[in-house]
């Protein structure tokens, strides 16, 4: 699907569907006021009856319009003009493609609503555009007929010049997208060995660099807590290194993503629920390569290192076996308690490899712990850093962007709980207390002093039911957080 923009009156863009947002508790907007009126007051009516009331994601169709170009009429409510952010105009768009994509349709056009005051008209295109995208696909891939039809082309309306929030929106679709293809496509299909082969197509094509470490060089590059995951899969475990180069201040920016591409648990066993969606399991490296792609296409100045640790975790005879005492990259042993705690294990050597290569500041992305769930829900990255300033940054990256992430503790205290007898430090808390934060602290072994941010992402990775705004399956959140964070990191 293409977003473009188009300064013509509303009344008179051809389109399938003519979009128009309304905000709650306001009259008509002036800017739809002349299209009311060719609608014979249509709206005013529908406003004055109850029928729309302006209310986040409402949706109310004139199938039947006499007077203008397009054939049917969709208003969206857009909620409160003082609430806007990009994250409410963001949904707003979904929910609109959510409910215009069930029929075939080749154009749409989206009217610009008029300036919030938190929002600029660039904002609410990039906001409109990059929302109307992500509702409009799914995780379709492997059925053999579809009931969903994204639109051919969606039109943003307005005399304002956002032709550069267009393109933007039209890159961050492509990469969302890119993210949820991965996580939804499945296990069988993406291994270590294909996403890495993907992330070197990507790059390719993108104009970055990509390294791809097998594992005779992972030996030799002293990973030994990432193989010991990898040990139980016929499948071999993969690093990819990713570079952005663009100079800028002379900082790098590192973006460490957990890979594990199916997740069984190893010995320690999931349950069949507990195991239907971890194909899912490698969404925080999918969302460093949509990221990456987008970077490189807007060209951002700015240094960027991307290190993706690739693997299965599977039991057999070979599996990781509790009680086993791992040693990482950087010379700490780990005793291990639970195999299925292994996605804080490869990123151990991923962050550690990281810091290596000089990065500045760093940011890990992993759907890490069922615990951060429990403790912040299905919608909401915990947040833990081992630097306040720069977990400021992430998280206003992240809002601006219109994702919602939420900081964790990270008192000295909790290091107590991952203490081990025999090793430098276990793989778990040892009890069912502070499981986000204390696989957080684990991490914190492995960045040094480098300011660090890790975003566990267990819940808003994967959506299990379809809802108003969102196809079931993979997200690609956090990708848009990614870039705008990488857009402004040149002021840090």
């Amino acid at each position: 699907m293409k977003i473009t923009a188009q300064s013509t009156s509303p009344s008179e863009v051809q389109a399938d569907w003519l979009v128009v947002g309304v905000w709650e508790e306001e009259g008509i907007p002036q800017n739809l006021q002349s299209l009311d009126a060719q609608l014979g007051g249509a709206i005013t009516s529908l406003r004055e009856s109850g029928d729309v009331t302006g209310k986040s994601k409402e949706l109310t169709p004139l199938l039947t319009c006499q007077g203008i170009a397009a054939k049917r009429v969709l208003v969206v409510g857009l909620g409160k003009r003082s609430h806007a952010d990009r994250f409410a105009l963001y949904a707003a768009a979904a929910a609109t493609a959510r409910f215009i994509n069930k029929k075939k349709s080749a154009r749409v056009a989206f009217v610009l609503p008029e300036d919030a005051p938190n929002l600029n008209a660039s904002d609410m295109a990039l906001s409109l555009g990059a929302g109307f995208a992500f509702g409009a696909q799914g995780p379709w891939l492997h059925k053999s007929k579809v009931d969903r039809f994204p639109p051919e082309e969606l039109v943003i309306v307005t005399s304002a010049d956002v032709v550069s929030a267009v393109q933007r929106a039209d890159i961050e679709n492509r990469a969302v997208n890119l993210a949820r293809e991965l996580v939804n496509m499945p296990p069988c299909d993406l291994y270590p060995e294909t996403f890495a082969e993907r992330a070197r197509q990507v790059a390719a094509a993108g104009g970055f660099e990509c390294i791809i470490y097998d594992e005779k060089q992972l030996e030799g590059q002293r990973m030994g807590s990432l193989l010991a995951v990898a040990r139980g899969s016929d499948r071999p475990a993969r690093l990819v290194v990713l570079r952005h180069k663009a100079g800028g201040s002379g900082k790098t920016l590192g973006l460490v993503g957990k890979g594990v591409t199916f997740d069984s648990g190893g010995l320690s066993l999931k349950t069949t629920d507990q195991m239907l969606d971890m194909k899912c399991d490698m969404a925080g490296a999918a969302a460093v390569l949509g990221a990456f792609q987008a970077i490189a296409e807007l060209r951002l100045p700015v240094n960027v290192l991307g290190v993706m640790a690739l693997v299965e975790n599977m039991p057999s005879g070979k599996a990781m076996k509790l009680g086993d005492v791992l040693r990482a990259r950087n010379g700490k042993t780990i005793e291990v308690w639970n195999t299925d705690a292994e996605g804080r294990l490869i990123l151990a050597d991923a962050l550690s490899y990281a810091v290596d290569l000089k990065s500045s500041h760093l940011v890990d992305l992993a759907t890490l712990t069922g615990a951060c769930l429990v403790a912040l829900g299905a919608e909401v990255a915990g947040v833990m850093s081992n630097n306040d300033a720069w977990s400021d940054q992430v998280q206003l990256a992240c809002r601006t962007a219109g994702e919602r992430a939420w900081p964790l503790p990270m008192f000295p205290m909790y290091t107590e709980m991952i203490q081990s007898d025999i090793a430098d430090i276990k793989n778990t808390g040892g009890s069912r207390y502070a499981g986000a934060i204390t696989a957080a602290k684990f991490l914190e072994e492995f960045v040094g002093d480098t300011p660090w941010v890790h975003l566990d992402i267990a819940g808003p990775a994967w959506v299990e039911k379809e809802n108003a705004t969102r196809a079931s399956g993979g997200t690609g959140c956090f990708v848009r957080a990614l870039i705008e964070l990488a857009r402004t990191y040149g002021s840090v």
